[in-house]
């Protein structure tokens, strides 16, 4: 435990921290999840820490599994699976000495309400994964930093954590001011992402987008700020946006939060094209057939399911076909899958070939077989991190229901 704290300490003193904060949210969340051997020092580690009986003061969430047997993969994949994660039952043993909520407790998304790891505002977490920390900080109003996946652990062990940065009112301050002047609703990766790569890890406040997906954080604006949220967090390093006249702090005190030289982005249907035609294209053969459609990095919600499922029956019908032309996975947390598995829409999404699993796209594409595959997405973070080619999700509903 003394080693926990003066990690902690030199980790706040590094940030200019001038003190410890207790933790005050009900559960912890950790961004590792997956027993990869190349992280032997991190087990031993874990394994030290286990033995002297410095564990989580609080239960928590994880991170996706790597590996789901129904999703599709060649016996040659697999093999390279088995080896790359041969240590994942060793780990998930380690976790639940750690104190993980449950054996479902496995998402990137543990904020939404099935799975029940949701902070309250003004809450102070020890979190790293980043798309759950822009979330937390900027739709729920929580306090967290980007932290990495050890430092929050040993934010859980100790119940403390360095108050800097976006534990404070100055750190949630926004840096730019961002206009949005687009003719349609824009994409929300694709907003996410433009944002993301020009403001950096800097703070920005949008206005106007609220004339797209309301002034309300219904389902929809969750949906849309989930995926925002992750692209701004992974194209760029982005823990904390506002929103004028939707997320809490914006609504509380509107334009207050902006420092006086706040610099202007102005994001139109241009700019959002020159950024998505700016992405690299890494597949060897760059006009190969999609062979695998991952939606959901970070895990879908139950709404999207539903949704989903409506926009593919109505253009499978165009098309004249009854399942998907390309195999395509729909991830969910184990907790919003169980939930939608209650609903008529699971029965009718499995008929069109949708596959709906519990995996973490970015580890299944770790994979060097997987790599080289030509696989499609609508996550600018998945993009981001592995071969995966972008469309938007106009393209790629067209392109799964075999009308593009």
């Amino acid at each position: 435990m003394a080693k926990v704290m003066k990690t902690l300490v030199m980790y706040g003193d590094t940030f200019h921290a001038d003190r410890l904060v207790p933790i005050t949210s009900d559960y912890g969340h950790t961004v590792i999840s997956f027993g990869i051997g190349a992280m032997q020092p991190v087990y031993e580690l874990y394994d030290e820490l286990l033995k002297a009986g410095a564990v989580s003061t609080q239960q928590f969430s994880a991170d996706p599994r790597p590996l789901d047997k129904n999703v599709p993969s060649n016996p040659l994949q697999d093999l390279v699976f088995k080896i790359m994660y041969k240590e994942q039952e060793r780990y998930e043993k380690q976790l639940r000495q750690f104190g993980i909520i449950n054996d479902e407790a496995y998402t990137c998304t543990n904020y939404l309400p099935e799975v029940g790891n949701t902070p309250k505002k003004g809450d102070i977490l020890s979190w790293a994964e980043s798309s759950a920390v822009v979330f937390a900080n900027s739709v729920l109003g929580a306090r967290c930093n980007r932290n990495s996946g050890i430092i929050e652990l040993m934010g859980s062990i100790a119940g403390l954590v360095p108050e800097f940065g976006f534990l404070t009112d100055d750190g949630r301050k926004a840096d730019y001011i961002v206009e949005i002047k687009t003719r349609r609703k824009p994409e929300a990766q694709l907003l996410g992402s433009a944002i993301g790569m020009h403001v950096m890890e800097k703070v920005p406040y949008v206005v106007g987008l609220d004339q797209w997906i309301g002034d309300e954080l219904n389902d929809d604006a969750i949906a849309y700020l989930k995926d925002f949220g992750a692209a701004t967090a992974s194209n760029g390093s982005v823990g904390l946006y506002h929103i004028e006249n939707l997320t809490p702090e914006a609504k509380e005190s509107g334009r207050s939060l902006l420092r006086e030289d706040a610099k202007v982005y102005v994001v139109d249907d241009a700019e959002l094209e020159r950024v998505k035609e700016s992405y690299p294209v890494i597949w060897k053969n760059k006009d190969a057939k999609p062979k695998l459609c991952f939606m959901g990095c970070p895990h879908m919600t139950l709404k999207q399911l539903k949704d989903w499922t409506v926009r593919i029956e109505a253009l499978l019908k165009t098309s004249g076909r009854k399942r998907v032309a390309i195999p395509t996975v729909f991830t969910a947390s184990p907790g919003v899958m169980k939930e939608f598995a209650k609903t008529e829409y699971a029965k009718r999404l499995k008929e069109t070939g949708v596959i709906v699993s519990y995996i973490c796209p970015l580890m299944y594409m770790n994979n060097p077989l997987c790599k080289i595959m030509p696989v499609i997405t609508s996550s600018n973070k998945l993009r981001t991190y592995t071969s995966a080619r972008y469309y938007t999700e106009d393209e790629i509903a067209l392109k799964i229901t075999g009308l593009a």
